[in-house]
């Protein structure tokens, strides 16, 4: 008989993680459409502004949030993949402001190559983290597939008046990160044997903690826009929140954090496929960077941080809920501002 405890999950797929997304380009070919459907009734976020999660408004200015997230290992761990991949999945609702009511898992499973036993603990680590969240696992679908994968579809609740949106910034917004980068390339490192295991045990940590600092957020008024950083990088999910050119953004490289002992890791050029494919979608729209910023700002997260649009006046507020929920020296860092449109949409400085 296996023992589980050998079995290593990244080995059996082809990505990892949220460096499994399609590119931004092919995506975006793979959306177009020419057909025209009349608008939903009630429906306030869709497919028009790229943003985390649909939402749909109800009675009384209760709106829901409903979103679905999946991907391949991005650890051995079975009980640490069930629980990332939550946490990421979760993240769309609160990137939305809004609070989990619900989620049902989407299991896949190649039972020919992989025991059961093992898909039992993605499950348990899963059932872990929405309990953290305050909901169960209500139920999901499962199939017999080549490569395993796993996440949930959720439901979430908020008011109408708390909603954020990731294009909703405005010139003078300061921005916020409230994890740090190199998700990407610790899991690279890991899946070819040379992370160093205190360095992937801390990415591990961030990438199951839950974003539930946006759910208090929404109910600041100064909190301009918001979303979460996962497979298109930090570049590609400002570029998103820079609203089609409606923007731009100045970022402080060195005021953004990253994981610590990330440099050891780009000294020997480890880096998920995805970096680049993030590079092509989005160079030509950000000034030039050298290799580390490219590398660091391309770099898909699996479940980041929240990327977060602060109105000046209410930077004070901001910080102190970021501190609340145990942000400090990360979330409470300004990293860059949102400026009038210039000759590029993210200039790096």
């Amino acid at each position: 008989m296996t023992d589980d405890k050998q079995i290593k999950l990244t080995e059996y797929s082809r990505g990892s993680g949220c460096g499994c997304k399609i590119s931004p380009a092919i995506l975006k070919e793979i959306l177009k459409t020419t057909e025209d459907l009349p608008p939903q009734e009630g429906l306030l976020v869709g497919n028009e502004s790229s943003d985390d999660a649909a939402v749909l408004e109800l009675e009384n200015g209760d709106c829901i949030i409903s979103t679905t997230d999946f991907f391949m290992p991005v650890v051995n761990d079975a009980y640490d993949f069930g629980k990332i991949s939550a946490t990421n999945a979760l993240s769309d609702v609160y990137a939305m402001g809004g609070k989990p009511i619900l989620a049902v898992a989407i299991l896949g499973w190649p039972v020919d190559k992989l025991p059961a036993s093992l898909a039992q603990q993605v499950l348990e680590g899963a059932r872990f983290t929405c309990r953290m969240a305050g909901i169960s696992i209500a139920g999901g679908h499962s199939v017999d597939s080549a490569e395993p994968f796993f996440g949930l579809a959720v439901n979430g609740m908020v008011k109408k008046e708390n909603l954020k949106r990731n294009n909703t910034a405005q010139e003078g917004d300061h921005l916020f990160l409230t994890k740090p980068l190199g998700a990407g390339i610790l899991t690279t490192a890991h899946k070819r044997g040379v992370a160093k295991q205190e360095d992937f045990e801390l990415a591990i940590s961030y990438m199951s903690t839950l974003n539930k600092v946006g759910e208090a957020l929404a109910t600041l008024n100064g909190i301009a826009a918001l979303t979460d950083v996962t497979g298109f990088g930090l570049i590609g999910h400002l570029i998103e929140m820079c609203d089609s050119g409606r923007l731009s953004a100045s970022l402080d490289f060195e005021a953004i954090p990253v994981i610590p002992n990330l440099s050891l890791y780009l000294d020997q050029m480890i880096y998920p496929d995805m970096t680049m494919k993030n590079y092509s979608s989005f160079s030509s729209l950000c000034s030039s960077m050298n290799a580390q910023q490219l590398f660091t700002l391309c770099d898909p997260q699996t479940s980041g941080g929240l990327l977060v649009a602060v109105r000046e006046d209410d930077i004070k507020n901001y910080i102190e809920i970021a501190h609340a929920f145990g942000l400090q020296g990360i979330g409470d860092k300004c990293i860059g501002k949102f400026v009038a449109p210039a000759h590029k949409v993210v200039m790096i400085n």
